[in-house]
């Protein structure tokens, strides 16, 4: 069998992120970046499902600026094979990424695909599913655990209520939570090994898929403050301060 994992580059999680001076985004200018920890988990766990002799290849695949091939690199560096480089520049709205995975998967023919559930810039919690749509594939979302027996798969995922347990047919995309695995940290030999992987290169027009946004981003603004709270001594106290401020 051979999977496809998607990895995004966003701005590290330890980075404070600074809103733009007119508004228009985020600061990414000189900001530390890296792979988002939901897409390390989905790479982590192809990677675990190769060491059983589940899966035969990884293909990592990355769509953004030049510096995305570092993020990739991570990804070879933790087990994947090869990665796919889609170059793009400006910012795209997850319908245009599930098109181009579709694209990517169409001409790789993968058994399985795997994606962080969301990216912590956006969280936006779309690109599988839209993918899986796109695909027709079935989908398994918020796996906390991912078992494959033959074309069978059987997947433990996350719902408000708990833990809901599914079984489907291969090819499916799966998307993944937190508590699937704990990513591995990159020895220096296998960082060493990722420079000589192959990565290709292509584009959204090489693939074919139409990426102009359907969506304009007026205004970005950084939260409100919170205003302190204060401390009350009773619950009749309590219950003053509350229709003072008319909230009861």
């Amino acid at each position: 069998m051979r999977a496809l994992v998607g990895v995004k580059r966003v701005i590290d999680y330890a980075v404070k992120v600074r809103v733009k001076g007119d508004g228009s985004g985020v600061e990414t200018a000189g900001v530390k970046m890296s792979m988002n920890p939901f897409c390390e988990i989905a790479v982590e766990e192809a990677v675990r499902l190769k060491e059983k002799g589940i899966l035969k290849e990884i293909i990592a695949v990355s769509i953004g600026p030049a510096q995305a091939q570092e993020t990739i690199r991570t990804a070879l560096a933790m087990g994947a094979d090869r990665g796919m480089h889609v170059k793009h520049d400006d910012i795209l709205q997850p319908l245009a990424v599930a098109k181009l995975l579709k694209a990517v998967a169409e001409k790789e023919k993968p058994d399985m695909i795997l994606l962080g559930k969301q990216a912590i810039d956006d969280d936006c919690n779309q690109t599988g599913q839209m993918l899986a749509s796109l695909m027709g594939w079935p989908q398994a979302t918020f796996a906390s655990k991912v078992d494959v027996e033959g074309s069978n798969l059987t997947v433990v995922r996350e719902i408000d209520g708990g833990l809901e347990t599914i079984g489907m047919k291969l090819p499916a995309v799966i998307t993944t939570d937190l508590r699937l695995n704990e990513p591995r940290y990159a020895t220096l030999p296998n960082i060493m090994k990722a420079k000589k992987k192959k990565i290709d290169a292509t584009d959204p027009a090489e693939l074919g898929v139409d990426v102009s946004s359907k969506l304009q981003t007026v205004k970005v603004v950084e939260p409100p403050t919170r205003q302190a709270g204060g401390v009350v001594g009773s619950v009749q106290e309590l219950m003053a301060k509350l229709k003072e401020k008319s909230l009861i």
